[in-house]
């Protein structure tokens, strides 16, 4: 049979390159324009007239893959789960004079062959050796005499290492000497002389893990005295929609490893060229965007944008509530000082010990500690000038507000310290820069920011590796306020979170179209489930609404031990079925016609939908050949790249990918879990494949039935795809899970996404990153790749202090994602954060950010689950609350008092580390099942902060007496806030209704004497007696206390993209122990109390 075809020279439906792209209405303002809620405009980007690369697999040695899970490069037959770590090279010292390289970047993937920094890797224990299991993390630096290769990890233990290998002189080039293409956008005009608030002390944050040996780099020198000023806002006037997008620019704003082309342009051969400025190409560190895990608590005040930046929330993004990224609208016109040595305060010294943040406080005796409110995010110690245009912390998060200047410092606090970052959330307010010139460093390539300075007008230097750039004569004029001369006023200067319309040179191939295949189990026991009359109906009802344009493409395969595609040709009366029984050596069976138009075909597509529920109702055939399956749909989604869903019910059986059972209910959480680890590399192999042609795979498991999600899951990890499991699906016997399907996969649908993808994290130089955790591939050392994005995902990465920040009051994160919309543009959304350098051990505890610790370590716990084994993983969690009050007892505390002592940054953290505990990812007993377990890992490893802490630590109110004070009001609606209490029985009374918010669940438990007002009035039952067993929906009545309890259930549920059910349960509910469970407080079937855990904290704290 013909295989399919290669890939086409360019897609149908592009403009060409010289014509104005992006056009969506007049053009009235070069420079921004606002993004709708999908944040993209209808035209394509010009095309080019090269025949873009071939994708090709990145090539590794036999057996080796890079893991996405965190970033470490392991063997295969070593493989130890998702926490990886990974050896950075040493960097060269800064060489001023930059290499010209430059020239447009056709966007696509090659083969890692082409790849500036490729990565070799190579198993760092002999075969048959086990790694050394640390029962804490670990917080020494590297010895100086340690080899590149070899690393230890705190929680993840990492069988393999990856050596970078440094890439020819021209990696990591820049224009040449005169061209401005290279200038980053400077900050606004410099704050006065601080970036502190004047006598004020850092907010607490926490503090971060010490970083994972590092290998040794040259010094790079010490930074300009005074480090980078920090620029004021300044207004943006609101203008009409920029819609002209300058791309016809011939000249290269990308400086990385070209290649030239025969009409001496020069043009970019790999992603790693095209984002640029990965870790070995520049002078100083600067890591690659990883994974991003970033969550903020909702309210967390920002000024708002002008009205001609706010974005419409995307259509069609069902339950979610698209959080406002607020900016300053200050409208002073600050004048820029000439700067001297006095620029910022010369350090933070002299703070007062007592502050809130580093109050002592005994937590055996204050026992009422945990927030009625919300938990917000602490704000950094800052300038209020610097800290009004920071990152909204709902993106971007650290665990420490406060930096350690240096590594032994931070050691010393017994801190972890990384990023979590939700980089692609949903976004109600977003600014979009269309313009010829994309300012960067020439060094570093960090996109100009808001915490860049200007030495003056026409020079800009950067705020992560110091060194001074030109600013490009374009950069001078501001289309927002029509003025020559102000480059600080840009709105690229005035917003932490901007994206920009890239030009051609940011990609390697035109821009793919949106292409989205379903797979579908389809064996007798997929059936007897029923999901796919669900499936197919909810796509029915949500095709108009999938992103993409005229170019979108949509495809199925369905399967049982064979595998059935579908031809929608057009002229066809009806789809066509070919089936393939030959699994063992999967071919396509036509090349055409398998995947088409969506608009052209799609009144086949909707016919198909209608009958396949019916097509296989009386089969019999109860194999499964999923993998046979996933290898079909990779060859027919190869060329283009794109989203493959597929929908599995069962263990696979036949076939490549074949599983066994390896659940044995008795031994569920034994000491040694061993089926953590994947049973194959099939589908973590399958998954590099993938991701090497831009494909991503989501897997919706539907099983009542052990179905060995951690060799499955892999299939999704790797690829940058997404998980979702609905336990003991069924249409009949558990109808429950029919309602969140729908609603799930309806959010899925629709929400937004971005194609063929990458990311890189940069930090200012002395900081390192070492460890990712998420689902991505990482590509040539710190580059993640990413073949689809979505809103909902969430990433963390962990860091070290490789060299002293003397003299640096401040230090910069940035992540940017360069990604294809929907819409067929290239993008990169860009997010800086800012935070202050300390000093002091005390200084440290006080910007301790106890949520973001928490995140990471759980993250870090996941990996040192697979790698050794969940009592070392829980062993290490413990540690990390033990050794960070220890070091603050000893460091910290002048006068020793009895109790466990805490400061006050960090009161929640032995609470939060009890949470985790007893969370299912790492509980003991056999409560769990497998699957159930290994699914809370994956939401762990990919959940943004704030849903993570939610399904970590649940919120607790009390409902059965609303009111309408301090209530918040949101479109007309009357949302009540009742306080959080603890999650203890003793905070339950028989005489209330208490609803619990556990994330993905919520119980409403209903005491047995609860007033009959509620009852009748909410319930709409004339007595506790009456209240069904099986009640999972609230009745929509007249009253003001059922409008009260219902508007305050939906107002939670539409703050997450996953679909909460509701169970009301009464005292006799075979649900109550599932309330219970989640009483972090109390004692439970196999962890302790919250008392006797803070005792057994104080026993080893104090010896």
């Amino acid at each position: 049979m013909a295989q399919p075809a290669g890939p086409p020279a360019a897609y149908p439906g592009r403009s060409g390159a010289g014509q104005q792209p992006y056009s969506n209405g007049p053009v009235q303002n070069q420079l921004m324009h606002l993004s709708d809620g999908q944040g993209y405009s209808p035209l394509v980007p010009g095309s080019y007239s090269h025949q873009p690369p071939a994708k090709v697999p990145p090539h590794q040695a036999p057996g080796q893959y890079n893991y996405s899970g965190s970033q470490n490069v392991s063997q295969l037959n070593n493989y130890q789960g998702p926490g990886q770590t990974l050896n950075r090279p040493p960097v060269a010292p800064f060489s001023p004079a930059p290499v010209q390289q430059a020239g447009p970047v056709p966007q696509g993937l090659l083969p890692a062959s082409h790849n500036s920094a490729a990565v070799s890797s190579a198993g760092s224990f002999p075969p048959g050796a086990s790694p050394p299991v640390l029962s804490h993390w670990q917080c020494s630096p590297a010895p100086a005499s340690q080899p590149a290769g070899s690393q230890t990890s705190p929680l993840a233990h990492a069988t393999g290492t990856g050596s970078a290998q440094p890439p020819s002189a021209l990696a990591g080039n820049t224009n040449p000497p005169g061209s401005y293409q290279y200038a980053a956008s400077p900050g606004g005009p410099p704050l006065q002389n601080s970036y502190m608030k004047p006598g004020s002390a850092p907010p607490p944050v926490a503090q971060p893990l010490t970083p994972l040996h590092p290998p040794a780099r040259p010094p790079l020198g010490p930074p300009p005295v005074g480090g980078p000023p920090l620029i004021r806002p300044s207004t943006l006037i609101a203008g009409p929609p920029n819609t002209q997008s300058l791309l016809n620019s011939a000249v290269n704003r990308e400086g990385d490893a070209t290649s030239a082309a025969s009409d001496g342009s020069v043009v970019q051969n790999s992603y790693d060229a095209i984002e640029g400025g990965g870790l070995t190409a520049t002078s100083h560190h600067s890591p690659a965007p990883p994974n991003l895990k970033m969550n903020r608590n909702v309210g967390y005040a920002y000024p708002t944008l002008p009205p001609g930046y706010q974005n419409t929330s995307p259509p069609g993004a069902p339950g979610m509530q698209a959080s406002a990224l607020q900016y300053p609208d200050g409208s002073k016109h600050f004048h820029q000082p000439a700067l001297g040595t006095n620029h910022l305060t010369a350090s933070m010294g002299g703070l007062s010990l007592q502050q809130e943040g580093l109050r002592p406080v005994n937590l055996l005796q204050e026992r009422n500690i945990l927030p009625t409110t919300v938990l917000k995010a602490p704000v950094p110690n800052l300038h209020e000038d610097i800290q009004k245009l920071n990152c909204n912390p709902e993106l971007f998060r650290c665990t420490l507000t406060n930096i350690p200047q240096t590594q032994a410092l931070l050691n010393k606090a017994k801190l972890p310290l990384g990023l979590l970052l939700h980089p692609f959330k949903d976004l109600s307010q977003l600014p979009v820069v269309t313009s010829s010139t994309i300012v960067r460093c020439r060094s570093c390539r960090t996109y100009i920011n808001p915490f860049v300075s200007f030495l003056d007008q026409r020079r800009w230097k950067c705020n992560l590796c110091y060194r001074v750039n030109d600013v490009p004569e374009e950069f001078m004029y501001n289309p927002v306020t029509r003025v020559y001369g102000e480059p600080h006023k840009r709105p690229e200067v005035q917003n932490a979170t901007i994206e920009f319309m890239a030009p051609s040179e940011y990609m390697l191939r035109p821009p793919q179209p949106p292409v989205y295949l379903f797979v579908f189990d389809v064996s007798h026991n997929a059936i007897e489930t029923g999901y796919l009359n669900t499936v197919c109906q909810t796509l029915l009802d949500n095709l108009d609404l999938l992103p993409g344009n005229t170019r979108t493409k949509i495809g199925f395969i369905t399967f049982d031990s064979t595998i059935h595609f579908y031809s929608l040709q057009e002229g066809l009366s009806q789809p066509q079925m070919l089936i393939v029984s030959d699994i063992e050596d999967v071919f396509i069976p036509m090349p055409e016609n398998l995947l088409v138009n969506l608009n052209e075909n799609k009144e086949l597509i909707q016919d198909l939908l209608r009958t396949l529920p019916q097509m296989f109702t009386k089969s019999l055939e109860t194999q499964s050949a999923l993998g046979p399956a996933l290898q079909a749909a990779f060859k027919l989604m190869s060329p283009t790249g794109g989203r493959i869903s597929v929908f599995q019910t069962q263990l696979p059986s036949v076939g490549m990918g074949a599983l066994k059972s390896r659940e044995e209910p008795n031994q569920r959480a034994t000491a040694k879990d061993i089926h953590l680890t994947p049973s194959t590399d099939f589908y973590k192999k399958l998954a590099l494949d993938c991701s090497g042609q831009q494909v991503a795979v989501d897997l919706f498991l539907l099983s009542g039935q052990y179905s060995d999600l951690a060799s499955l899951g892999c299939i999704s990890r790797y690829s940058a795809g997404s998980v979702y499991y609905y336990q003991s699906y069924h249409h009949k016997h558990n109808p429950v899970q029919v309602e969140k399907l729908q609603k799930e996969l309806k959010r899925y649908l629709t929400r937004k996404i971005g194609f063929e993808a990458v990311m890189r994290i940069r930090c200012t130089k002395g900081l390192s990153i070492h460890t990712f955790h998420g689902n991505f591939f990482v590509r040539s050392t710190d580059l993640l790749s990413l073949p689809n994005v979505n809103p909902d995902a969430g990433y963390a990465v962990q860091m070290s202090v490789e060299e002293s920040l003397t003299d640096m009051q401040v230090v910069s994160f940035q992540s940017a994602l360069l990604y294809t919309s929907s819409k067929g543009e290239r993008r990169i959304r860009v997010h800086t954060m800012c935070l202050p350098v300390v000093t002091t051990l005390s200084d440290v505890y006080l910007g301790a950010d106890v949520q973001a610790i928490t995140g990471l370590l759980a993250n870090m716990a996941v990996d040192r689950s697979v790698s050794a084994t969940l009592s070392d993983a829980r062993d290490a969690l413990v540690n990390a609350v033990i050794d960070s009050l220890s070091a603050y007892r000893s460091s910290v505390l002048s006068i020793q008092q009895p109790g466990l002592m805490a400061p006050y940054s960090l009161r929640l953290f032995p609470l939060y580390v009890l949470a985790l505990l007893k969370q299912k990812a790492f509980q003991t007993g056999t409560n769990a099942r497998l699957d159930e377990r290994i699914f809370t890992m994956c939401q762990v490893k990919n959940q943004p902060l704030v849903y993570l802490m939610l399904m970590t630590h649940p919120s607790l109110y009390r409902v059965d007496n609303l009111t309408d004070e301090g209530a918040l009001n949101i479109n007309d609606r009357t949302i009540p806030q009742p306080p959080i209490l603890q999650l203890s029985v003793e905070k339950l009374s028989r005489d209330g209704a208490y609803l619990m918010d556990a994330g993905s669940v919520m119980f409403l438990w209903i005491g047995k004497n609860c007033g009959q007002t509620f009852i009748s009035q909410v319930l709409g039952v004339p007595n506790y007696g009456s209240i069904p067993q099986n009640m999972t929906h609230l009745p929509e009545l007249e009253t003001a206390e059922s409008i009260r309890t219902i508007a305050f259930i939906s107002w939670l549920r539409e703050q997450r993209p996953f679909f909460p059910i509701l169970y009301i349960i009464k005292d006799d509910s075979p649900l109550k122990s599932s309330f219970l469970q989640n009483m972090i407080e109390d004692r439970t079937e196999s962890a302790l109390s919250y008392y006797e855990f803070l005792l057994h904290i104080q026993q080893q704290v104090n010896k």
